[in-house]
């Protein structure tokens, strides 16, 4: 970067900032964890040489932030899969159930906003479907960050609800289904699209919030590509090129999924013949009546703490999931 003609290609320095920021996210917590633990060893010292409570409580605080630092060094020596590192595109499904379900999938990509933002991740909303009677069909984001893609396809699969439905007006209980689905946003990917011949396009207009052009002109691009039935939309932009470009790129991490999920036993149970995911292979179900837990059905962590998890309060279950998936690796 200190190069002379470095900052002359926009795609160059793109590239290396990215490799960078990818380095400094792995190397600066060993960093800080080395400082804490030069802290810890002369805290030890002066207590050896004197028994002071005051030096023995702070040792005590000391050790104690250690162990949580070291236990997140430690997730993030679990996330060593080539595209852990990489941004990665976010979408929300709504399943089967009407009203319901589309309320559910509106809860859902509450849940995750409030999560980006405790996580400091920086989101741009792709597209939002809004659902006929309530909630939402369906909403994409761009999620960037350190190890987005790594944290964020723990939580790839099918959400469950169970609850007394507000829209019934019998208070019946009912159960809804809401997926999410995320790929990588890898700018090299090398995968062979027929683009004429195998992706149907249509354009439409903007609905929802985006200012008077968005919603006046057919800006918004949805690609469906044939052979698997795979659709995504983009309208965030009031550029229909623009708009195209990004559907494109979505289209593209999709299809390099399905292409891993033949090599990848875990991927393949989520993806079926045509794409989509299956609505039988519910992650995690979340009850709300007539007890309140959530409950993952990978790694069978359990909790009661159904409001946190419901205002982004999800890092346990992501941190289960990554302790899973090593143990099966190894």
């Amino acid at each position: 970067m200190a190069a002379p003609n470095f900052w002359d290609n926009p795609d160059h320095v793109q590239q290396v900032t990215g490799q960078l920021k990818s380095v400094k996210a792995l190397v600066e917590p060993f960093e800080r964890l080395e400082v804490q633990v030069g802290d810890a060893r002369a805290m030890l010292e002066l207590l050896e040489e004197e028994d002071d409570d005051e030096t023995r409580r702070d040792l005590e605080a000391a050790l104690t932030k250690l162990k949580t630092e070291t236990e997140r060094i430690e997730l993030l020596t679990l996330l060593s899969r080539p595209n852990d590192a990489r941004d990665c595109y976010f979408n929300i499904q709504a399943g089967t159930g009407g009203a319901d379900a589309q309320d559910w999938a509106e809860m859902l990509m509450r849940m995750y906003l409030h999560y980006f933002e405790r996580t400091g991740y920086e989101v741009e909303m792709l597209s939002r479907k809004e659902g006929e009677e309530a909630g939402i069909l369906s909403a994409s984001f761009l999620v960037k960050g350190n190890y987005a893609y790594g944290y964020l396809s723990c939580e790839t699969g099918v959400h469950r609800l169970v609850r007394i439905s507000p829209f019934n007006a019998q208070r019946k209980r009912q159960t809804s289904f809401a997926s999410v689905d995320v790929q990588p946003v890898v700018d090299d990917l090398h995968i062979d699209v027929d683009w004429d011949k195998d992706v149907r396009e249509d354009t439409f207009r903007s609905s929802g919030a985006g200012g008077q052009h968005v919603n006046k002109t057919s800006s918004a691009v949805r690609l469906t590509h044939v052979p698997t039935g795979m659709v995504v939309q983009c309208q965030n932009q009031r550029s229909q090129h623009k708009n195209r470009a990004q559907a494109r790129k979505m289209l593209t991490a999709r299809l390099y999924l399905l292409e891993e999920a033949k090599r990848d036993a875990e991927l393949a149970k989520i993806y079926g013949e045509k794409g989509q995911i299956g609505w039988a292979n519910a992650i995690r179900s979340y009850f709300l009546y007539p007890e309140r837990r959530v409950k993952d059905g990978r790694t069978g962590m359990v909790s009661a703490d159904t409001d946190g998890i419901l205002d982004g309060d999800i890092q346990e279950f992501i941190n289960a999931e990554l302790r899973r998936r090593a143990a099966d690796r190894s």
